[in-house]
């Protein structure tokens, strides 16, 4: 089976994360999926693949005779889709032939190159949209797709290799998906997640991650009463907002810079929950994001009165990058495999965090290569049949590299 057509079969099977869910997973339809793979990956002859009570995918392809002394290499991707768009009901269209131009959805939502320029380069390729209404879910279920094929491949081609080392995670989009990872079972000495972006893509640097929840305690009044009494918690909550460096949201930043991010604001006069995301890829300017936060949270106080405003900072994840770079095989392997394919090396930081980063930190250091797809999140997202096939292609490379 192509990857294209293991993309349009997984992604037609709900498996949104869920992040109001404290279970794990955080919603059980990401098991319909995690039982499918497991008895594709026996299909395909990996014998001991099975899915535990907390829906991780784990399996193995023992290394061909003679290359046991070989580094094993484990390939990582996640099963669940990120809960920013609809993930009900996906529909893929594919565009064959696609003609580099605007393109027009099933709800008429408008794929424009004015938006997204790298459209015109994909011109001639087999492009997999969404119908408009939904996210693709290629993020991540391209890189599972990619990995399964890869795997068949190397079987069914008698591709002499090294210990493989299969796993597919829940919960990645809520930044849970490493948390209950086997690392010591799953056997490999390094690995890939493959979630990333552009074919060709290789990262391993990625944000230093933080959330953040303020909770502002208004006094609520008749309005015809209010003066001098009334606290209205909404205007707090965007006095606190209104209090943090606007040139440092999201919509403003690029590259290395970080972020605050608004990313939920509830609340009426008496009471006002505002929740942010922090991101650097500096853990000491990460944390002057929180002390800046901190400031703000006290000087409402002191303005409103002790106790009105309260903020809880919760750590997420971290750079990968300091376990990653004593292990500069592993790019340097992805590198020379890309080439080999005639396909150039994008080498960038992620402005977001995978499964890798956390893994590096658990002991197995775990670069992120890309899927080929782009758009993620959302009813605009998109891939390639033959970005697809190069991902595919450069996995299959790296392991002949480790069998050397």
């Amino acid at each position: 089976m192509k990857a294209y057509e293991r993309l349009i079969k997984y992604a037609k099977i709900y498996t949104t994360s869920d992040p109001a869910s404290e279970t794990v997973p955080s919603s059980k339809r990401q098991f319909d999926l995690a039982n499918i793979l497991v008895e594709e990956m026996k299909e395909i002859g990996i014998a001991d693949a099975r899915v535990d009570d907390t829906c991780y995918v784990y399996g193995s392809i023992p290394a061909t005779p003679g290359y046991e002394s070989k580094p094993s290499i484990g390939l990582i991707a996640h099963v669940d889709t990120a809960p920013a768009a609809p993930g009900e009901n996906v529909n893929p269209q594919v565009v064959e032939n696609y003609n580099g131009e605007d393109l027009t959805l099933l709800n008429g939502t408008v794929l424009s190159v004015e938006k997204f320029p790298h459209l015109k380069n994909l011109k001639g390729r087999t492009l997999i949209t969404t119908d408009g209404n939904t996210l693709l879910g290629a993020d991540d279920k391209a890189g599972i797709a990619e990995i399964m094929t890869a795997c068949e491949r190397i079987i069914n081609e008698n591709i002499p290799h090294g210990k493989i080392c299969i796993g597919f995670t829940p919960d990645e989009e809520i930044g849970r998906g490493a948390h209950k990872f086997d690392v010591k079972n799953f056997g490999a000495d390094f690995a890939y997640t493959i979630d990333g972006g552009i074919e060709g893509e290789i990262s391993y640097e990625n944000f230093n991650a933080s959330a953040a929840k303020i909770e502002i305690h208004g006094v609520s009044v008749h309005p015809g009463s209010a003066k001098n009494t009334m606290i209205n918690a909404t205007y707090v909550g965007m006095e606190f907002d209104s209090m943090l460096p606007k040139g440092e949201r999201p919509e403003h930043t690029e590259g290395y810079e970080g972020f605050y991010y608004l990313d939920s604001f509830n609340g009426n006069t008496d009471h006002a929950t505002l929740t942010y995301i922090l991101r650097d890829h500096d853990a000491c300017k990460l944390e002057s994001k929180k002390a800046t936060m901190e400031l703000i949270a006290k000087l409402l106080n002191e303005k409103y009165g002790e106790g009105r405003v309260k903020l809880t900072i919760t750590d997420q994840y971290k750079n990968m990058v300091e376990h990653v770079k004593p292990c500069m095989h592993l790019i340097d392997n992805a590198i020379d495999a890309m080439k080999s394919l005639n396909v150039t090396p994008v080498i960038e930081p992620i402005r977001g965090g995978t499964d890798g980063a956390t893994l590096s930190y658990m002991g197995l250091p775990c670069p992120n290569l890309g899927t080929g797809g782009y758009a993620f999140h959302g009813e605009y997202e998109h891939i390639t049949v033959e970005g697809m096939d190069i991902a595919t292609n450069i996995i299959i490379e790296i392991l002949k590299r480790y069998a050397k």
